[in-house]
């Protein structure tokens, strides 16, 4: 992987779930609502000054929403962070930088 670049989208992984799930609850309560489904489908990631993961979740039959997680330098030690999020996603809406 090129650092900068973000890489292509691949199938989610258990790291992805387990991602995933650490901020669901940070998702939760900037949309005020709470996501009985809750599964990672597919990521991309990119190298920075950390990582971000961009991370399409199926939260519901057809609705999914597309988030950011940033993961900082081990030496850092923060916990992963929801930077940023997008809702209204379909199935067939490409995973792309946001």
């Amino acid at each position: 992987m090129m650092c900068g670049a973000p890489s292509v989208t691949q199938p989610a992984t258990a790291e992805t779930q387990a991602i995933a799930d650490q901020v669901k609850s940070q998702l939760e309560e900037k949309e005020n609502k709470k996501f009985p489904i809750f599964k990672a489908v597919e990521f991309r990631s990119q190298v920075v000054a950390g990582t971000n993961h961009f991370i399409k979740v199926q939260v519901g039959d057809d609705d999914f929403v597309h988030i950011r997680v940033f993961k900082s330098l081990p030496h850092e030690n923060k916990p992963l962070a929801l930077s940023s999020y997008q809702t209204n996603k379909a199935r067939h809406d490409e995973l792309s930088y946001f």
